[in-house]
């Protein structure tokens, strides 16, 4: 088994090759806005960490989101035209769950990516990291107001520091973290299709 994994649902694409015992590469690249110019390399470059070619690959696994339209988009369309095109075994999974599997915490616990128009995207965890509510996008103080004590990991809860109660921990998906719970079957799988929650930014224009 040789996995590729990436996840573009935030401001980083993450990408990580997964050999069934352990990540034995990973790139990330930090260019919000521009992960259609910025996939592409980091999976390269991945793949040449570890001495191997795409043929070598056996299964893609995808963050399907929430995230925001576009990048989240270029990532599960990589990800489908690879599976299609080689004949890859593929793995979508929430990238909120992919996050919260880098959480250790022994509480309950949120995790909270950033939304853009003042939301985040979150879902709420046990200390297990089993998903118990979510995913869902909302407002960062209807969000406090209704756990008002819980630890909130990600990007999403250090914008929103002012009203939620941002914790140290991963900020973003990690395709090494996705890439490994893939490969010991602990994730909750789910189709690669983009979990967007609400509608994009662009608009048909209306006809004359």
């Amino acid at each position: 088994m040789l996995i590729l994994a990436f996840d573009t649902a935030s401001a980083v694409a993450s990408v990580a090759v997964h050999d069934g015992a352990t990540v034995i590469a990973e790139v990330t690249a930090e260019r919000p806005m521009a992960h259609g110019e910025s996939l592409g390399p980091a999976i390269s470059q991945a793949l040449r960490e570890c001495e191997a070619s795409i043929g070598d690959i056996t299964d893609i696994a995808a963050g399907i989101g929430p995230g925001p339209f576009t990048g989240l988009r270029i990532g599960i369309v990589t990800a489908v035209t690879l599976a299609e095109t080689r004949n890859f075994g593929t793995h979508g999974v929430c990238s909120l769950d992919v996050l919260a599997a880098g959480v250790s915490c022994d509480t309950e616990f949120l995790v909270a990516t950033d939304a853009r128009r003042k939301e985040v995207y979150w879902a709420r965890y046990d200390r297990a990291g089993q998903r118990l509510e979510g995913p869902a996008v909302v407002q960062p103080a209807e969000l406090a107001r209704t756990y008002p004590d819980l630890p909130a990991y990600g990007r999403g809860a250090h914008v929103y520091a002012d009203v939620l109660a941002a914790t140290a921990g991963p900020m973003d998906p990690e395709a090494g973290v996705l890439a490994e719970g893939v490969a010991r079957a602990a994730f909750v799988e789910q189709e690669l299709r983009p979990l967007y929650l609400r509608r994009p930014d662009a608009r048909p224009r209306a006809s004359v």
